[in-house]
């Protein structure tokens, strides 16, 4: 079939797994690269679709990027300011941070409305009014979003949410801006120390990143550096539950175990036995897990992008799991799957509830978005029988040679 995973579920995982660069991080880094006046060498680099289309949408650009084994070498030299209207812009929610990349460098950008995975309502409204506080005027015109200021002006801009995108995209279109910038209840994600860590090294003046107050000093120019991208705390997370699921011993490295603390302290409620390293975690075999209690926030709360696949583990706990999502309340289409399959679950008006622990039955599903397949793989491996995963697409987006990587570790997986 195409483009669909299948997993014989009921073998036991063991061995080890290594994390790839962040997903969140690199499709912020990439677009960031446009401000520089020279060459950026980009290190792990996640292998995945999201990557390649950010990588085609430089190219439109007219940015020269050359791809070696995990990094990236980006040369702005003939860089062009056009508009970006290729189908990739639509693929991609992502590729809404060239509109502070190139405002911040060109004073004008001009990109179709951005796409990806359906979570319910993602405005960029306050991304918008971050642009416009720093002196540009905002325009939508048939599908088109054009930027443009005369000059932009630092200020003080107050995020009414702690939005990741908003202080990405606001700290891109600020590096050049005269005077100073205040992002106040600025996104606190290690995504977020991630971009400002590279940026200062191209030479800006930011201070204050991973606190709710970001400071950024206008300068006239960026050069190119060299950056490692951190490791991907979403991708650790899903492998950690993996192993809570269904391993006897699994090592997980190339993780910062400080990212992951609020998966973490759950897991242990739950009952799982792990050993935390400095940069691995181990997972044994767990009997009578416990079910939970969670609700996603902001980070350093537990991150909306992991409770789909931990709510796949949620099915073998006792007892009754419930989990409120405030970031995305409508990221439930997963639990239609898990049904499928055979587990007890029941949405309520804002949270839902999982009842175990029930035993999941192999059968054909439906990944509707990125995390939701991550918890499909997850389920598929722990049934009985074969589970057919369709629209895997959406799992290559943010997970890099994960076939192989279950393979690896002894899943049977095609």
């Amino acid at each position: 079939m195409d483009d669909a995973i299948i997993i014989k579920g009921g073998k036991k995982l063991n061995g080890e797994v290594r994390i790839s660069g962040s997903k969140n991080a690199t499709v912020a880094l990439i677009p960031a690269t446009v401000l520089a006046d020279g060459v950026m060498t980009i290190f792990d680099v996640p292998n995945i679709s999201d990557v390649g289309a950010l990588i085609t949408l430089l190219n439109e650009l007219n940015v020269k990027v050359t791809r070696k084994a995990n990094h990236l070498i980006i040369d702005t030299e003939n860089i062009k300011n056009v508009t970006l209207d290729h189908e990739a812009v639509s693929k991609l929610r992502a590729s809404y941070y060239f509109m502070g990349a190139l405002l911040g460098r060109y004073k004008y950008v001009k990109i179709r409305m951005s796409g990806g995975c359906y979570l319910g309502p993602r405005p960029i409204n306050l991304h918008l009014k971050g642009f416009e506080a720093l002196g540009a005027t905002v325009d939508y015109d048939d599908g088109y979003y054009i930027i443009k200021a005369d000059e932009l002006i630092g200020t003080n801009i107050y995020l009414d949410f702690a939005s990741v995108g908003a202080t990405i995209n606001i700290m891109m279109a600020a590096v050049f801006a005269k005077g100073r910038t205040v992002i106040e209840n600025a996104a606190k994600e290690p995504e977020i120390i991630d971009l400002s860590s590279m940026l200062n090294k191209m030479g800006a003046k930011i201070r204050g990143a991973g606190t709710n107050e970001i400071v950024i000093d206008g300068v006239e120019r960026l050069h190119g550096c060299n950056h490692e991208i951190i490791p991907d705390r979403i991708e650790s997370g899903t492998y950690i539950i993996m192993a809570a699921a269904c391993a006897e011993k699994m090592r997980i490295v190339n993780v910062i175990p400080q990212h992951l603390e609020s998966l973490l302290l759950k897991l242990e409620e739950m009952g799982i036995k792990m050993n935390i390293g400095i940069d691995y975690i181990e997972v044994f075999a767990s009997k009578n897990l416990k079910g939970v209690e969670i609700k996603t926030l902001p980070y350093p709360g537990f991150a909306t992008d992991l409770q789909q696949p931990l709510s796949a583990l949620m099915t073998q706990a006792f007892g009754v799991s419930k989990v409120r999502d405030t970031i995305y309340p409508e990221r439930t289409k997963h639990l239609h799957e898990l049904a499928l399959m055979g587990a007890d679950v029941e949405k309520e008006s804002n949270s839902f509830t999982i009842t175990g622990p029930t035993p999941l039955k192999g059968t054909t599903v439906t990944a509707t978005d990125l995390r939701c397949g991550a918890s499909l793989v997850i389920a598929g491996l722990l049934a009985s029988g074969e589970t057919i995963i369709k629209d895997a697409y959406h799992i290559y987006r943010g997970y890099e040679n994960i076939k192989e990587k279950l393979k690896s570790l002894g899943a049977d997986v095609e």
